[in-house]
């Protein structure tokens, strides 16, 4: 077995920011790799000019042939996109997915026959805007990859892809699908959620004219506020239960800064407890 994958044809199903930067690193790592991108008709004529796909199409069936399905479109079209592969597909083939929620895929894939073998996976990097013209081919460059196979994964698959995507330039983590719903909610949706309600309370009380009056701090703040409102809100149905919690527990720590704004009692040790943890973040 390559310790690349050694795919010939990798169908992508959703051609935006990671999809369209996946079809763009294979292409520079893999030319002579096959790739069908699958996505409305606008998006998949703006991926062909750029240079990102061999093929593309607005049909599903666009997956046959493939030996890699990628689904990387939101997290519940993914969900739509999988209960179709397998009367689309009529040979061995190994799905996965890019998505920001790891265990309603998992979970889903167990439907899945067994000549479809089915590992998910999410890219942790990403850019403030989404879509096709934001895609670039080094975007998972040095960027952790999370793999999570389900129970009936095989070894075998998960090497073959840990080789994939560790060719792309990433590195290749494995971690269970609760485990990674309950860290990414803390990690990746609350941080999402702040932002997008921040940036929303902040317009919408001073108005276009103050925000000329804006500096960095917000701007960089609220960076992701721009990502597609769809993707997020996929995200947040699909792992509510353990994104509630954490939500908790900023709401009260904004409370509690509320309440002692005044006095200060709170706010001094909150602020060294955020210096702290983010002299620790990864950037």
């Amino acid at each position: 077995m390559s310790p690349d994958g050694d795919f010939r044809r990798i169908a992508i199903v959703g051609v935006g920011l990671i999809g369209g930067s996946l079809a763009f690193a294979v292409r520079r790592r893999f030319p002579d790799v096959a790739i069908v991108g699958i996505d409305r008709d606008d998006v998949v004529t703006a991926a062909r000019q750029l240079g990102a796909l061999s093929q593309g199409t607005t049909d599903l069936a666009g997956v046959a042939g493939a030996d890699l399905v990628v689904l990387a479109a939101p997290v519940v079209a993914n969900l739509e996109a999988m209960e179709r592969l397998p009367s689309l597909l009529d040979g061995p083939a190994i799905v996965t997915d890019v998505g920001s929620t790891k265990r309603a895929t998992v979970d889903a894939a167990r439907a899945l026959p067994a000549r479809l073998q089915f590992i998910g996976g999410h890219p942790l990097a990403g850019a403030a805007r989404g879509g096709i013209e934001a895609s670039r081919p080094d975007l998972f460059e040095r960027r952790t990859w999370v793999l999570t196979p389900s129970l009936t994964t095989s070894r075998e698959v998960v090497e073959r892809v840990g080789g994939f995507v560790r060719a792309l330039g990433a590195v290749p983590l494995e971690l269970d699908a609760d485990t990674h719903d309950r860290v990414l909610a803390f990690t990746s949706h609350l941080p999402q959620l702040t932002a997008s309600a921040l940036m929303q309370v902040v317009g919408d009380g001073v108005g276009d004219h103050g925000l000329q009056f804006s500096g960095g701090g917000l701007a960089d703040t609220t960076r992701v506020a721009a990502s597609p409102a769809r993707i997020w809100t996929d995200i947040c149905q699909t792992n509510a239960d353990e994104l509630v919690p954490a939500l908790d527990h900023l709401i009260e720590s904004l409370q509690s800064a509320r309440r002692d704004l005044a006095s200060g009692r709170t706010l001094e040790p909150m602020f060294e407890s955020a210096q702290r943890w983010r002299a620790k973040l990864r950037t």
